[in-house]
This record gives C-alpha cells, structure tokens and sequence, in this order.
C-alpha cells in the first residue's frame, strides 16, 4: 500500500511523496521529470518494497514545482544544486547516514540523480539512469549535432514567458502530444487513458510554472533559429565523472533524447552497465514497467 505524506526538509522545501516499505529498510529513491510526477512510480515503489524483490524503503517525490511541493516562482529556485539538495535532504530524513542505496531516476529526475551520484557519491550504492542524458555527452551533442539541436528545440519553447498559459489553455491541448506523439494513445502502447489522464489534469492543475522554470534556469538548451550556438558552461571533469556503479536503461525510440547521447558516456561513468531498449520511447517506465522493474532488480543483483 502507497502512503503519501508532505516531508519538510531543512532547506525549507516540502516535498509531496509517495512510499512503501519499513522506514529503516535500504533506501529506495525515484525521480520523476516533465511532465509527470511521483505517480509514475508507483508499480515500482510497491514491487521493490516486498520482501522476494528487495525489501526497501522506497520512496519517490514530487520534485520541486511539481504537484503538491513547495513551488517557488523564482527561476533561480531551480537550479540544478539545489534540486540536488533536495534529494539529499530527503535522504538525510530517512536515515542516519542519508544513504541511497539505489537511486533511480528518469528525464529532468536524471538530470538531478547524475548530480547526486556526482556530488554524494560517498552516500549512494547505485544509480539507474532510464532515458535522462549525462550532463557531459549533452553538452556535447546540444553543440555539435543537428539532430539533438532539432530534436530539443521544444526546451526554448517551454521556456517562454508566457509557456504556462500556452500549455493549460482547452484542457491541456499543447500537453497531450509529448505523450501521443510518442505511442501514448489507443493505436499505440495505449497506457494513456482517461484515467491517467485525470492524474496529469490533477498534477498539472496545481501549476506549471515550476516546471517551465526549469528549462528557464538551464543553460542546456539549443541555439534559437538564427541566432548563434549556446553559451553552455563547460564543466571540469571532476564534476562529470561518476564512480558508483550505473545502470542506463535506454529507450530507443525517444525523438527527444537522440542515441548519440550514449557515445563516449563510459567516459564519464567507469562502472556503466547499459541495455538498449527497441521499439519503446521515453515514456518507458509508463509503457512496460514490469520491464522496468526486472530490468533494475537484475542490476541490483548483479552490481553486489
């Protein structure tokens, strides 16, 4: 059974979560990105919990902006470090040490879980990364490749001041597509029902403007028609670099998150483990999670 609580950090956020498990048991954290939320995980947080597949506290957050947490108005509210805070805060309030033992994570969620994993690296056991770019071959690929650049021109537009109301206006009519373009609907994998439609309204009624923020804070984004290439930081390695043993479990199909994205990440990550996923897109963990989950309990047993 999924329980639901507001947990405040010290860092004056409240996170909206969403659990199982026995408080104490190894640590189980999962990240969502844009445009969901902790539902999403919700057939994981209650196969990881039993006992046969782990027996972990497991526990999956609404990320800042998104659903019932804190939503902040300010862009700078979003930067990357201090969604990694957030993490590790909520880490810290369930155990002692603030250790994770397995910390999965997914799109904008990847992003802040390839942070952690390089920040709090003395604090987690593995990573599992499903269809979220490392920071280092993004960078790349957003200056390099005309496919990534086109494939992620759609960041500029949720940056836009006026994105919100562009995105909630007749029922969420600009929201649907980044689902059924992608196989969502009935001629597809078909997961997208009314349903779960009605928990998207529900999530997306709360606000969007969290959400939007983080592809306003960003400086990883693809040069605007005409203009010329991003300013995008260039990070020293020690920041890139991950040491605890990764699992990416790549969906193939994701028109937004282009393959190229996987050349040269084992430079980054030593202890890569990577499984490439045909015919399915980003929104994997919707469309096969059982999948999903064998896949990262394989890992897990394997990766001790």
């Amino acid at each position: 059974m999924i329980e639901t609580f507001a947990r405040k950090l010290p860092n004056g956020t409240t996170l909206s979560c969403r659990a199982t498990g026995v408080p104490g048991r190894p640590l189980m954290v999962f990240l969502h990105g844009f445009p969901e939320a902790a539902f999403i995980w919700d057939e994981l947080l209650e196969y990881f919990a039993q006992p046969e597949h782990g027996g972990f506290r497991c526990i999956a957050p609404n990320l800042r902006g998104f659903e019932k947490s804190s939503s902040p108005t300010e862009v700078s509210a979003y930067r990357a470090h201090l969604l990694v805070q957030d993490v590790a805060e909520l880490a810290a309030s369930e155990n002692p040490e603030g250790k994770i033992e397995v910390l999965v994570a997914h799109d904008w969620g990847g992003a802040f879980g390839w942070g952690y994993a390089n920040q709090h690296g003395d604090k987690l056991g593995r990573l599992v990364i499903i269809n979220s770019p490392h920071p280092g071959t993004f960078t790349r690929e957003l200056l390099n490749n005309p496919a990534q650049q086109a494939a992620s021109a759609y960041m500029n537009f949720l940056a836009r001041p006026d994105a919100e109301a562009l995105l909630s206006a007749d029922d969420y009519r600009r929201m649907w597509p980044f689902f059924t373009l992608m196989k969502a609907g009935p001629d597809g994998f078909g997961w997208l029902t009314e349903d779960v439609k009605n928990q998207y309204r529900e999530v997306w009624n709360a606000g969007l403007t969290g959400a939007c923020n983080l592809y306003r804070v960003t400086p990883m984004k693809p040069a605007m028609p005409g203009q010329p290439a991003p300013q995008i930081p260039t990070l020293p390695r020690e920041r890139l670099t991950i040491a605890a043993p990764t699992f990416v479990l790549w969906a193939l199909d994701d028109s937004a998150l282009l393959p190229g994205l996987l050349e040269g990440l084992e430079d980054y990550v030593p202890k890569l483990d990577l499984k490439k996923v045909p015919g399915a897109t980003h929104w994997l963990v919707h469309e096969q999670p059982q999948l999903v989950a064998s896949e990262i309990e394989a890992f897990v047993r394997r990766s001790q």
